[in-house]
């Protein structure tokens, strides 16, 4: 196996996990909340998804390093272009204009490809820097800083006109991620983070204590409302605090190995909430066994970001830890009441054949890095 230059073990994982979701989907489908059969769309979307893998499999770190502004470009034009786009295309739904309706195949989310060409474009970036500068300052370390930032914000303040918070959040987390091991000095990392971490306690403040503050701002009451529901969802279990208390019932009614009967009613089931579903029917067991297969694969990534010799490799796998392990975490999270409900799916779980696709190619970047070494990266 060691001189195998294909990863099993990776291939493994993956193949739980589309077992795990095959068997979840199938399970929610049961609510009949929506008609279709999104396990046959799932399975159709998993096997693109492999065909998508072997292709990015083909290009090595130089070639991507290569075509990074093609792929940063054709992504800012797919978010226009959807901003621009008229309802025939591009209608809005659940008050979000996030979607391009193709049809016979479905809605694309241009932002869910984003998130790779981000982590392209930071990792490029990050790179050319380091070759140009071999001395580095304070100075050199603010400029680098700079042109992550704006690469970072551009495609955020278009994603936020949609308006799409949860996918925004992820590529914050892609870029602090990356950011950690970017080589920046760490006095100018910690003068960030207190700066962050001031105005997010300032509108933490203003959010609970003093809203009519952030009403003269322009901010509507009613879009505070899932951060209020998620404090106490019980005063909004018709509104906002609905999805939040079903699916706290349905993770409770699974107890240790699962209920037996047919479940609690959670919406979006299949999306959303799937971490509940799987939570009611096969109990803290089965979702032990969900977070240890996701344990495996983020450890595995990691250990090849620290084995890599090329460090644009090491950046490439850093920013997919990042993005991977913030879905994990806020999915999971929001499901069991610790965060604010945002929209963002489970990955390779949740129903979706763009977040599907998004992350296939997040995978397609690993298993490009580890085909191209002599040891397994679980090894």
């Amino acid at each position: 196996m060691k001189n195998s230059k294909f990863d099993y073990n990776l291939v493994t994982l993956l193949l739980l996990l589309f077992i795990t979701s095959c068997i979840a989907i199938h399970t929610a489908q049961e609510f009949g909340q929506y008609e279709g059969d999104f396990l046959f769309r799932q399975v159709t979307w998993y096997f693109i998804g492999c065909g998508m893998i072997l292709g990015v499999m083909y290009l090595d770190s130089e070639q991507i390093f290569r075509l990074n502004w093609f792929f940063y470009s054709l992504s800012l034009f797919l978010l226009i272009a959807l901003i621009l786009s008229p309802e025939s295309i591009a209608r809005e739904i659940n008050g979000a204009k996030s979607w391009f309706q193709i049809p016979g195949i479905g809605s694309l989310q241009p932002a869910e490809f984003t998130k790779i060409s981000l982590i392209i474009c930071l990792s490029y970036l990050i790179q050319k820097h380091h070759n140009k500068y071999e001395d580095k300052t304070l100075k050199t370390d603010f400029f680098l800083l700079i042109k992550m930032g704006a690469a970072t914000l551009l495609p955020i303040l278009l994603i936020m006109k949609q308006p799409d918070l949860g996918t925004s959040l992820v590529l914050m987390c892609i870029f602090i991620g990356i950011l950690f091991v970017s080589g920046i000095s760490w006095r100018i990392i910690g003068g960030i983070f207190i700066i962050g971490g001031s105005i997010v306690s300032g509108i933490l403040y203003l959010v609970f204590l003093h809203p009519e503050i952030l009403r003269l701002m322009g901010i509507k009451i009613f879009q505070l409302g899932r951060i209020y529901a998620w404090i106490d969802p019980e005063s909004y279990k018709s509104g906002e605090g609905f999805n939040l208390i079903k699916a706290l019932l349905a993770i409770g009614s699974g107890g240790v190995s699962g209920y037996k009967g047919s479940g609690v009613y959670v919406p979006e089931a299949h999306t959303d909430f799937i971490f509940s579903v799987i939570a009611s029917k096969y109990g803290f067991l089965g979702s032990s066994i969900l977070i240890t297969i996701y344990f495996f694969l983020i450890s595995g990534m990691v250990k090849l970001a620290l084995d890599v010799k090329n460090s644009f490799e090491s950046y490439l796998c850093v920013g997919v830890v990042s993005m991977i392990f913030f879905h994990i975490f806020e999915n999971i999270g929001m499901n069991i009441g610790l965060l604010p409900i945002t929209g963002i799916p489970l990955p390779f779980i949740s129903y979706g054949g763009s977040s599907l696709m998004g992350n296939m190619l997040a995978i397609g970047l690993i298993f490009s890095i580890s085909y191209r070494k002599r040891a397994f990266m679980f090894g």
